[in-house]
């Protein structure tokens, strides 16, 4: 069968393979990817029939609220399975045109890169320049400008089919929280889809990446997504760049939030105490003056500048040991407690105990106490003595310091 678009069913298995391993809910129309499976042949050759001929509409996105950091809720838009196939057809075939553009300073879902090479990104430069502008984009996702997007989209496509399906899928309608079906017009792009952060990078490449090395190549910059920080020499070249950043952004349709933006001061031991500001958070991590211990052969601690896990997300870790109970759960032995928790522990040791681990130690501290407190209410010969529970999986360290993921990773402060 000729078909008039040069996608393969090839393109689009690929496709179902990645969004497969990715997981996630269903959408509008609560399709899991185990339903969708069980009549696959059917439903991928209907995304690749309508996709190749050029018949292809999104469905409507599902929304979805999830609780953020400062007690507000983040917006999540959820497409459908057979759609998030779909845009992974699309981004695929798109991603490396866009790729070979952007910048090297831009980190956030791009391959190879990550929040960690983010962050010590940061890291490094915080040692250079003794200024940083924290900036927070209000309701970036929601205020993207289609009109300029696409504009920066046909600068590096000539495929009418591609400008097309990216055009569809800006205009696709929100199903809300409340049953209200909300027609986009003429910004906004669903946070949660496949092709979202693709496009959220093009438009920020040319917004800021691009604009900034232009025309303030003396500062330099991180960004992931539509996190950013600006490392700046002196407090009146931040305040002059942070000014030129909002011209910018209101040209673009965009504007800072004011109550989250903010200048800070990196101050260690050699720069001279500022009043402003010492401390600032990026993707999770906190940064701000730490005492650090010299690696030269007998040297002492000085005040330098760097990061470890931030208050919040230490809070947020709290919560979820706390929010377990597991020091109820009398009934499971320690094979069992090692499966229900080891995924937990390792997301944590793996992510925020890449830097500052010592401070990610602490967090652990609350853990054990859970876990001496299972032990009293598991073991009935140790009932009462915490020093004895103490004692007990201090000599369970030792003998087994796999059973949980921290102890193997050398976290074993008991």
């Amino acid at each position: 069968m000729t078909k008039s678009l040069p996608i393969t069913q090839s393109m689009v298995w690929k496709a179902y393979k990645k969004v497969k391993s990715n997981r996630g809910s269903a959408g509008v129309d609560q399709v899991s990817l185990s339903d969708f499976d069980e009549c696959l042949e059917k439903n991928l050759y209907k995304i690749w029939n309508r996709l190749s001929s050029g018949s292809y509409f999104p469905p409507s996105v599902r929304e979805v609220e999830i609780p953020k950091k400062d007690g507000s809720k983040r917006k999540l838009g959820i497409p459908t399975v057979g759609d998030r196939i779909a845009q992974q057809v699309v981004k695929t075939y798109l991603e490396p045109k866009l790729e070979a553009v952007f910048h090297k300073d831009s980190y956030g879902y791009r391959p190879l890169r990550s929040a960690h090479d983010a962050v010590k990104a940061v890291k490094q430069n915080v040692h250079r320049y003794a200024w940083v502008i924290d900036m927070d984009i209000k309701g970036f996702f929601d205020e993207v400008d289609h009109y300029l997007l696409m504009k920066g989209l046909e600068r590096h496509v000539d495929e009418h089919w591609v400008l097309l399906y990216v055009k569809r899928w800006l205009e696709a309608p929100v199903l809300e929280c409340s049953g209200h079906l909300r027609v986009k017009e003429g910004s906004g792009t669903p946070q949660g889809g496949v092709i979202s952060p693709l496009l959220a990078n093009l438009f920020l490449h040319y917004v800021l990446d691009q604009w900034l090395s232009t025309y303030h190549p003396e500062v330099s910059f991180v960004r992931y997504a539509d996190d950013v920080i600006i490392h700046c020499k002196s407090e009146e070249q931040a305040k002059s760049v942070l000014k030129s950043v909002r011209e910018r952004l209101k040209d673009c349709k965009l504007k800072l939030h004011d109550g989250k933006t903010q200048i800070v001061h990196c101050q260690d031991y050699r720069r001279e105490k500022k009043h402003y500001k010492r401390r600032f958070d990026f993707l999770g991590f906190s940064f701000q003056p730490r005492p650090i211990q010299s690696k030269r052969e007998g040297g002492g601690m000085f005040l330098g500048f760097s990061c470890a896990i931030s208050i919040s997300s230490k809070k947020r870790i709290l919560t979820e040991i706390r929010s377990t109970n597991f020091h109820r759960w009398s009934t499971a032995n320690l094979d069992d407690l090692s499966n229900l928790l080891n995924p937990k522990l390792r997301g944590w040791v793996n992510y925020f105990g890449k830097f500052g681990k010592s401070e990610l130690q602490r967090v652990f501290r609350v853990f054990h106490q859970r876990l001496v407190k299972w032990v009293l209410n598991r073991y009935t010969s140790l009932k009462g003595s915490i020093k004895r529970a103490y004692t007990y999986l201090k000599q369970l360290q030792r003998g087994n310091p796999g059973l949980f993921y921290h102890w193997e990773q050398g976290y074993l402060n008991l």
